[in-house]
């Protein structure tokens, strides 16, 4: 009996206890957080709280705005949660302007300032809302959670909300992260989709700013998007930044500078936010540092730059499902197309039955059927029947069999005396409902031109200043130790062979930024590259220390070592472009006794000529003798070198320093980017020694001279013209003077000499823009001006219209301004010139 009672209780345990708890209603609630609260779904876009919230102001909808204290207390009818998070959720749809129109402080997501108190804003429902959103005979609808109210099961959106709103919803064991799309977008894209052509997406914020979209892979799982917000240069000492991040605000924006700065990832005197109806953060920079070098650490090291992973999960017949942007888009078209059927045919039979009651109206009166109430029958169904027979002969004129209904409504319109002109009105209606359903049924039969002027209708109405807001550009890779600043001390104790921040008693070495990796020598002829850390052994006797450059082919060692197994001394010259970080490299063969008589860096592959002298002790007839660094090709450092001689030295001294052996560094100018490269990508500048100078023309007028510093950003919207500076070139421009409605041609030498500053060279003015830039010694210009038969065209020699003058000068006139002008200079075997029309 007791083992009975115990298994009974066993089995007890494993239905209501802890496992079964976990079986039934831990799933249970998982499912409804999915459900009914986290996830929207693919039919409307809408949450459960969102679609709770859009019905209710539509009960209280009147036209007028109402406290969203009292939309909060009508949506608590339908919503069994408090109103805390139907005031929340009522502000998100308020923020993004575009189902609810707003009165009062609805807070700022670009700030993070919170809305007003719920007593002191209003809302109501926008027109598009109205028109896109709420149509009762289509809408499905069910009891809400206390069987008192019906609300919508979902509401009959025809239009893509999901993707327009965007959505962020943490479930059970799930999450959704669907971005916003712009409005004007979505149309398009929907149009496309019903005409079976292909579409893209791309995500756009109310916030503004920049995105890379290489790896959206259409929202789905897995893909991911980078946003940046917008900074300007406004002087030398001075950025803005004139836009946030999706999802960041300017508090939070300025936090990650300061928190950077003090990590001593970029250098800042202040940060001011100086935002109001526009975003602008004001950075101060500190002396010296470059606004170049500090806009990429901005988007390195703060949250100028962030990634966002987006995970579109939505759901569809009551089950989640993860799918792309696409997939959703073409879910909300079929859906809006269905809709819109569903409507057409209600309307369709709307007018069928208006049709019908007027055509028997008009016989009714038409044809006397009227004046049977006048007969004295013995009871009212007789009477009925009396009219129902009259209709008989006209029966043929009608679409369908008239019902008990029909003659009793007819009974009920008030009788009077009838006019011809009554019956010239109900033919007037029947033939305009002749037209309208006519007119349904073409709808019908062509659906997809119907969906497609529903949606280009919304775009004429509601698309206005709804144009894209983030600017796609794809965004470069920012290297952080190309972008970080010196920040911290390096130290070296020679003599024991370590480096390091934290050897603060031992010599100071130099400053370099954290991330940066050190390569050093020591006497035996050891190197090492290591990464800066409080403290590292490199090996007894270290030479030399410097940040090292991964891929630099340029930077050369020249190198006189002696062999310590041969007592044979050589001669090297060699380039490190990549190591294993922390390997030890024997560069003098790696015996005990080897050792470096002497080691020089030459970023420009310098080759020296150095005096050697020998041991005074040794048999060698000459004991002082020169040594020419330049005799010798750079090969690898893994190589012996050439031998100097086979009895040991004394010292090394330089005698005389070298130039450099290697050929001109060759650049190119990415102008997606606006950068300078070494790595082939864009506009090949040419071959530049260490002092030549980059001319760059801007088609706002101005040029610059600048050096060739890689990190230096160019304005790439703006450059016209780019080539290695030759002070002696001329360079012949053309350009608009809007004002005077001319196009304007001038010829000047740069006379300017400060570097990375801009001088305007064309006449100040509004709008007035540069159209044509070459360096020719004789520049010839094809233009072509007028349309169809008015055609002019014609090659002018710029030399001859205009004299060589300061930069400053106007310029001499060269034609009448025309918008369908075009021009570009004629090539020319080795002249340079360039199109600027291929």
């Amino acid at each position: 009996m007791s083992a009975a009672k115990n298994k009974k209780a066993e089995i007890q345990f494993n239905e209501t206890g802890l496992p079964g708890q976990y079986r039934t209603w831990f799933l249970d609630y998982a499912s409804y957080v999915i459900l009914e609260r986290a996830v929207p779904s693919a039919d409307d876009g809408l949450k459960p709280v969102q679609r709770r919230i859009l019905h209710a102001m539509k009960e209280m909808d009147d036209g007028r705005f109402n406290k969203v204290a009292n939309i909060i207390g009508q949506a608590m009818q339908y919503h069994p949660h408090g109103d805390a998070s139907i005031g929340d959720a009522l502000v998100n749809m308020g923020q993004k302007e575009l189902l609810i129109d707003t009165q009062g402080n609805w807070g700022d997501v670009r700030t993070g300032d919170d809305a007003a108190a719920a007593r002191y804003i209003e809302a109501r429902l926008s027109k598009f809302a109205l028109e896109v959103a709420f149509n009762a005979k289509t809408t499905n609808w069910q009891l809400s959670y206390d069987g008192r109210k019906n609300e919508p099961v979902s509401l009959p959106m025809k239009f893509p909300l999901l993707l327009a709103q965007g959505a962020d919803g943490i479930a059970v064991g799930l999450s959704t992260k669907i971005l916003p799309h712009n409005f004007c977008e979505l149309i398009e894209a929907a149009v496309k989709h019903l005409k079976g052509r292909k579409f893209e997406l791309y995500p756009d914020f109310l916030t503004g700013g920049m995105i890379d979209v290489s790896d959206y892979n259409q929202g789905k799982r897995g893909g991911k998007v980078k946003v940046r917000a917008h900074i300007e240069e406004m002087d030398k000492k001075t950025l803005a930044i004139r836009s946030v991040p999706y999802g960041v605000t300017t508090t939070q924006l300025m936090e990650s500078i300061v928190k950077a700065n003090d990590q001593g990832k970029i250098k800042i005197k202040k940060v001011t936010d100086n935002t109001a109806a526009d975003v602008e953060i004001q950075v101060d920079l500190a002396p010296g540092i470059s606004p170049d070098i500090t806009i990429d650490a901005l988007y390195k090291f703060t949250d100028c730059e962030i990634s966002i992973s987006p995970n579109a999960c939505v759901i569809v017949d009551k089950k989640p499902e993860f799918l792309g942007v696409h997939d959703l888009l073409k879910i909300s078209v079929d859906r809006t197309k269905d809709l819109l059927e569903q409507e057409l045919k209600i309307r369709l039979g709307e007018l069928q039955e208006k049709w019908h009651y007027t055509s028997l109206e008009k016989i009714f009166f038409e044809e006397k059927i009227y004046k049977e109430l006048e007969k004295k029958h013995a009871t009212w169904d007789k009477v009925l029947d009396a009219i129902d027979t009259a209709f008989v002969p006209f029966k043929k004129q009608l679409k369908r069999e008239i019902t008990r209904e029909d003659i009793i409504k007819l009974t009920e319109k008030p009788v009077r005396r009838i006019y011809k002109l009554d019956i010239d009105e109900l033919n007037d209606q029947i033939k305009a409902l002749d037209a309208d359903i006519k007119q349904v049924k073409h709808d019908l039969n062509h659906l997809v031109d119907y969906a497609v002027d529903y949606y280009e209708t919304l775009f004429k109405k509601y698309g206005k200043g709804k144009e894209r807001r983030t600017d796609i550009k794809q965004f470069e890779i920012i290297e952080a130790k190309h972008v970080a600043i010196a920040n911290t001390k390096l130290y070296v104790n020679r003599e024991e062979g370590f480096i390091g921040t934290g050897l603060r008693k031992d010599e100071l070495l130099f400053e370099c930024s954290d991330l940066d990796d050190i390569i050093a020598f020591t006497k035996q002829g050891v190197m090492k590259v290591v990464k800066v850390s409080d403290k590292t052994f490199i090996g007894k006797g270290i030479i030399h220390a410097a940040v090292f450059q991964k891929n630099d082919e340029r930077t050369t060692y020249n190198m006189i070592y002696m062999d310590g197994d041969s007592g044979k001394s050589f001669a090297k010259r060699f380039n490190v472009t990549g190591v294993t970080r922390d390997k030890e490299y024997n560069l003098a063969k790696g015996h005990d006794k080897s050792k470096v008589h002497y080691l020089t860096v030459n970023p420009n592959g310098e080759a020296e000529l150095v005096k050697i002298n020998l041991s005074s002790g040794c048999k060698a007839r000459i004991k002082e003798f020169d040594f020419n660094f330049a005799e010798l090709e750079i090969k690898g450092r893994g190589s012996m070198g050439n031998t100097v001689t086979k009895y040991p030295i004394r010292n090394v001294k330089l005698k005389e320093a070298g130039v450099s052996t290697i050929a001109g560094k060759k650049l190119w100018y990415d102008d997606q980017f606006g950068r300078l490269n070494t790595d082939e990508k864009g506009e090949y500048l040419g071959s530049f020694d260490e002092d030549d100078k980059i001319l760059v023309i801007y088609n706002d007028g101005y040029y610059e001279v600048t050096d060739q510093e890689l990190t230096q950003k160019l304005d790439a919207e703006k450059v016209i013209f780019i080539q290695k500076y030759n002070a002696e070139k001329v360079i012949s421009a053309v350009y608009v003077d809007i004002k005077a409605k001319q196009f304007m041609a001038k010829r000047f030498k740069v006379e300017t000499t400060t570097l990375k500053s801009r001088f305007l060279f064309i006449k100040e003015g509004k709008g007035n823009y540069v159209e044509a830039v070459t360096t020719d010694e004789e520049p010839i210009l094809a233009m072509q001006q007028g349309r169809g038969a008015q055609i002019r065209k014609g090659k002018l020699k710029i030399a001859k219209i205009a004299d060589i003058t300061g930069y400053r000068a106007v310029g001499s006139k060269l034609a009448d301004y025309s918008k369908s002008t075009e021009m570009e200079w004629i090539k020319k075997e080795g002249t340079g010139q360039q199109s600027l029309f291929e």
